[in-house]
């Protein structure tokens, strides 16, 4: 009686570790497979240890993955921050480092280009231009270091959050026309302009938050002006219907606009309208670009925005090449605007000087150093160099300091 127990519980332990091996086979075969303890096998898939049902739908970064037939099928966007480029650039030594930003987190890359830039390619107009000269003396000495805030304290103007909004066409003409005024007024006007009014007002050869072109924008701050930041502020959401232009303005005889609506911020009293003269461009050349800095006041630069770009945190930015297999689809430019406002030098890790620019974005200021980066200098990086726009406020004897 002993011993045919015994045989009865060996032959239960043999088959149980017989439909165990299978088990585990089975799991070989089809990882993706899901069983219950009497090996049932149950439909869906896993994800860091949790089950999910037939036809779940996940976010991993930019790509949706889909649960079907056990397994995980995903989309294959290239996406805007890739982990891998952040890595390989605070890895190597290339004098600045990247950062994941939340608010680039889930977006591809090319929608990153799409609502995050915003200016048109340079019309022919613009690159014909006659390059304009600074009137400093050729033995000016241009200091290593120099900050437009800091010569001119309260007159220039921090980077404001363009979002997704792609008008840098916008955020960057008003900001630099704002700091002229100011400069050349001797403080005596220093409200930063709206971007917002050039976004919903500039109409002609302008897509508002689907892009724009500079030499619009310039046209309009010279022949319509715009309002302050305070009286016209930035739409909450940019895609609504009732976005339309919210300013109109008339011209007295002395060509100056005057505003024919109260803000639409109520709170705000001045619709004063400020306008500018025709831009020039200032040579491409980085001399003459930092004495115009220093003489007038910070200018307008068009440069190229490559990948890396974006994840941009603190350094003097060179553009860094990924490393991915697939490289061809991460190697895309598009045309962004933005503010130089001064320029520096540090010496590098093996002793030499590495010159640089300070330039304000539209990405708020999470983004960057306080929302502006450093570039390299002198070596027309990104084409920073290439494209230096400027202009003066038109200011009428009634307004001269």
């Amino acid at each position: 009686m002993w011993t045919g127990y015994k045989i009865l519980i060996l032959a239960y332990l043999t088959r149980e570790i017989w439909m165990e091996r299978q088990y585990l086979s089975q799991r070989e075969v089809d990882p993706g497979a899901n069983f219950t303890r009497n090996h049932t096998i149950l439909e869906g898939c896993h994800r860091d240890g949790q089950r999910y049902e037939e036809g779940s739908v996940i976010k991993e970064n930019c790509n949706s993955c889909t649960c079907s037939g056990q397994q995980w099928k995903c989309s294959q966007h290239v996406c805007l921050v890739q982990p891998g480029l952040i890595e390989h650039v605070n890895k190597g030594d290339y004098g600045w480092t990247a950062q994941n930003y939340s608010q680039f987190w889930g977006m591809t890359l090319e929608e990153g280009f799409k609502y995050r830039l915003g200016t048109l390619p340079p019309s022919p107009l613009l690159l014909s231009m006659n390059e304009v000269a600074a009137s400093l003396p050729e033995t000016t000495d241009l200091p290593e270091f120099f900050i437009s805030s800091y010569k001119w304290p309260g007159w220039t103007h921090g980077p404001l959050d363009q979002k997704n909004c792609a008008a840098s066409w916008a955020f960057s003409t008003a900001s630099v026309a704002a700091d002229r005024i100011a400069i050349q007024s001797k403080g005596q006007y220093t409200a930063n302009l709206s971007p917002q009014n050039l976004i919903s007002c500039c109409a002609k050869n302008r897509h508002g938050c689907n892009s724009g072109s500079i030499d619009r924008a310039w046209w309009y701050l010279r022949k319509r002006g715009l309002v302050s930041h305070a009286c016209y502020p930035l739409f909450k959401d940019q895609n609504a219907t009732n976005n339309g232009c919210a300013m109109t303005s008339r011209s007295d005889r002395r060509g100056k606009r005057h505003a024919t609506k109260p803000c639409p911020n109520s709170v705000e009293k001045s619709n004063r309208i400020y306008q500018c003269s025709p831009p020039y461009r200032v040579s491409s050349n980085e001399t003459e670009i930092m004495k115009e800095i220093m003489q007038n006041g910070p200018v307008q630069a068009i440069m190229q925005v490559r990948e890396d770009f974006f994840n941009y945190k603190t350094g003097i930015y060179r553009h860094v090449t990924g490393t991915n297999e697939e490289s061809e689809k991460y190697r895309k430019l598009r045309t962004h605007a933005v503010k130089l406002t001064g320029w520096g030098t540090l010496r590098g890790a093996q002793g030499r000087k590495e010159k640089f620019w300070i330039a304000a974005n539209s990405w708020g200021k999470s983004w960057g150093e306080n929302g502006y980066f450093r570039i390299l200098r002198g070596v027309n990086e990104s084409d920073i160099e290439k494209l230096i726009i400027a202009a003066w406020g038109q200011l009428t004897s009634s307004d001269e300091p």
